[in-house]
């Protein structure tokens, strides 16, 4: 399969990578180092990339991020990062990106541990990962051409620990390889309409 990978040089992106480069090939997409440049909040940008990339058969996201606040600080301009970013730059990866997907081929993007088991300061997070959840499990009843869709949800990764621990205190963290995984089970699999929990 030729595959995009967005978000390719980050923790998870990288590691979903190397899961499925031995295999197919990967083309890969971020703001930098990266095969194609893209800068998912931006609509010219997303059309610019799959302009560049041409046909594929599977898209796979790992960008996106939101701002960790406290609700009390939660402006609506902080809350605006994980909007644009998590929610409306994922959601506009495929809106823009059914044309360039073949038949039988598939999206995955990611959510997240916080929309189901709350952090203090995620609740941005949170509002856009049970978004990206919503709107994948809806678009799954009308792609068209047998193309799937599927979210992954993972929970903090034993690499980003010294990073981001602290913001989850009692979670037990998970290698990111087993959520990479997770990624390949939607692109190699069957099901559509799933968020896979790697928990």
């Amino acid at each position: 399969m030729r595959i995009l990978l967005v978000g390719a040089s980050g923790t998870i992106g990288s590691t979903i990578a190397k899961e499925l480069e031995g295999e197919h090939e990967i083309i890969r997409a971020g703001r930098n180092g990266a095969d194609v440049s893209v800068d998912h909040t931006s609509v010219e940008s997303i059309k610019n990339m799959y302009q560049q990339v041409g046909k594929i058969d599977a898209v796979v996201n790992a960008a996106g991020g939101a701002n960790f606040a406290s609700l009390s600080e939660l402006t609506p301009e902080l809350n605006e990062r994980g909007i644009q970013s998590k929610l409306k730059g994922q959601v506009n990866l495929v809106l823009l990106g059914l044309d360039y997907v073949n038949d039988g081929g598939s999206f995955t993007l990611t959510t997240g541990v916080m929309m189901d088991d709350p952090i203090p300061l995620g609740a941005s997070a949170a509002m856009a990962n049970g978004g990206v959840k919503a709107f994948v499990k809806a678009a799954s009843i009308e792609m068209p051409r047998g193309i799937r869709i599927n979210s992954v949800s993972p929970n903090i990764v034993q690499e980003s620990w010294d990073r981001l621990g602290t913001f989850f205190a009692g979670f037990e963290p998970v290698p990111v390889q087993r959520v990479a995984r997770a990624f390949k089970k939607s692109v190699v699999g069957k099901q559509t309409g799933q968020n896979f929990e790697v928990y």
